[in-house]
């Protein structure tokens, strides 16, 4: 495995060890389900009064874990404990910061399989989807402490000042801003934890961890790799509860400096609005949600472009801010590619995630489940077509867990809603364009501007990025038509109602977003 290097561009074929690693991992996992795990404030491990059950959508007679339900103590408690660890942290030297956020990271390597045969349970991602989503988080905590090494600290000697006869010293420094809050998702529960903690950590911000209830698991699983790399306590801190009341008291509370949030775009916008409530304007990175186009022009590669569209599509049963959820083909070939994606997506096995033939789990939970059973009854009621899917999986271990159809759906009028709205599961409409402007028009036509793909030649591909209204862009990419971002060399963010920053995870510019500027002038 020496050679290997895991990103969601290399999954797809992996050398034996990588399988042989996550089955030994599963065994043993499942022998020690259902244990407790507590929050973590201020270095100590907290319970609350009340306790919730962590099941696993694989199976939900499977308890993985017991959990604590925090209340808005808890919330303050974190808070006044990363508080009082601020001062400490933010004047401890960069370089340190660098070394244990690299140790840090270095134990999640370690704890791979471990990482991951939790992650498949408690999400439902296949093997590799889950290993991957570990490795980024490792990855993700590397390049924020080569971003601080490369900038030197961010400490910058500016000009001089032309002030005659004195000799005065400008210099730039970007200091933490304190107390930062990152709420996380559920469906990359590692690396939408791990990356925003790590940027905020490296920076020198000390932080309060909330991860939505459906994976708390998992994130106590990351804070352990935190804490056992040596990290001070009261610098991170990890709470469990509801968002309406746990959350909602650390959204609420003035002791948070700053907050990243990955998540609905409802919930972020009602996040923003929250957050503005303050005696000062305090910074909040939103990452949420998309409606990606994959856009097939007549002079695509079609063998790539089913591909792609099948792995972006109904990787991790959709549930990914950047899935292919809109597909629009110039008309010549819309009939050659939608046999393709009928044919290959049919193939496609449902079932246990840690199964090594397994490419779709289930949807997460049973709400999820819920909205497939809905939104295919209204695709129905709308006129479109199912061309693979559109029902539940029922009988046998089916009726265990929330096991939905990957679904592609066919001659749903572009004026229904849900070409525009985000379900967030494995369902892909496709639609039939005259032309590419016909195309760009639709694809740009929505509130989102997360990921897009597009599928012709080179020519076009020029065309395609200077039109498309999107922070990830891909052009006849198989590995995946709008999915598979990596640290350093595909950052992830987005335009529009998508995201706040307008600069992407993993890439250059975005560890300066947990920090603001002071300059220093010192006359002599």
């Amino acid at each position: 495995m020496a050679d290997f290097k895991l990103t969601y561009a290399t999954m797809f074929n992996p050398p034996e060890e990588l399988h042989a690693g996550f089955d030994k991992a599963v065994e043993k996992l499942k022998k020690n389900m259902g244990q407790e795990y507590t929050m973590l404030i201020d270095g100590k491990e907290v319970k609350a009064d009340e306790k919730f059950d962590d099941h696993s959508p694989v199976n939900t007679d499977w308890v993985l874990a017991k959990m604590q339900k925090g209340n808005s103590k808890h919330a303050q408690d974190a808070l006044t404990a990363a508080r009082k660890a601020f001062p400490m942290w933010s004047r401890t030297p960069w370089q340190k910061r660098v070394e244990l956020l690299r140790k840090a990271a270095s134990l999640i390597e370690e704890r791979i399989f471990d990482l991951g045969a939790a992650m498949a349970l408690e999400v439902g991602k296949n093997r590799m989807e889950s290993l991957g989503d570990v490795q980024e988080t490792a990855d993700l905590i590397y390049y924020s402490c080569y971003q601080m090494e490369k900038n030197d600290g961010y400490i910058v000697e500016m000009g001089k000042d032309p002030l005659v006869g004195y000799d005065a010293r400008n210099v730039s420094v970007l200091r933490p801003y304190g107390v930062w809050l990152v709420v996380s998702p559920f469906n990359f529960p590692f690396a939408l934890t791990g990356g925003p903690a790590g940027a905020a950590l490296v920076a020198g911000n000390t932080l309060v961890i909330k991860p939505a209830t459906d994976t708390a698991w998992i994130v106590r699983l990351l804070v352990d790799c935190f804490r056992d790399a040596g990290i001070p306590d009261g610098v991170v801190n990890f709470v469990t509860g509801p968002g309406s009341t746990l959350g909602q008291a650390l959204v609420d509370s003035s002791e948070v400096d700053g907050v990243t949030f990955t998540g609905s775009f409802d919930v972020g916008m009602k996040m923003f609005q929250d957050f503005g409530k303050r005696n000062y304007v305090r910074p909040i990175i939103l990452e949420l949600g998309g409606k990606n186009p994959v856009v097939v022009s007549k002079n695509a590669d079609l063998e790539r472009a089913t591909i792609g569209i099948i792995r972006s599509a109904f990787g991790l049963q959709g549930q990914k801010c950047s899935a292919a959820s809109r597909v629009l083909i110039e008309d010549s070939v819309y009939d050659d590619l939608v046999g393709r994606l009928k044919e290959t997506a049919s193939k496609l096995v449902i079932g246990d995630p840690t199964d090594r033939n397994t490419y779709n789990g289930p949807v997460v939970n049973k709400s999820s489940y819920n909205d497939f059973k809905n939104f295919c009854e209204e695709i129905n009621q709308g006129g479109g077509k199912f061309l693979v899917g559109g029902n539940v999986k029922t009988g046998g271990m089916f009726d265990k867990g929330y096991y939905c159809e990957s679904t592609f759906v066919v001659d749903l009028p572009f004026s229904h809603r849900l070409w525009k709205h985000e379900m967030f599961l494995p369902i892909t409409t496709i639609g039939r364009v005259k032309n590419m402007d016909e195309a760009m028009s639709i694809a740009n036509d929505v509130n989102y501007g997360l990921t897009a793909g597009f599928y012709g030649s080179p020519e076009e591909t020029e065309w395609f990025f200077d039109k498309i209204e999107a922070g990830v862009t891909y052009a006849n990419r198989p590995q995946g038509a709008t999915t598979g971002a990596w640290p350093g060399f595909q950052p992830f963010g987005g335009w529009k109602g998508s995201g706040s920053s307008g600069k992407n995870a993993g890439g250059h510019y975005y560890l300066p977003l947990y920090m603001h500027e002071q300059i220093r002038t010192l006359v002599k």
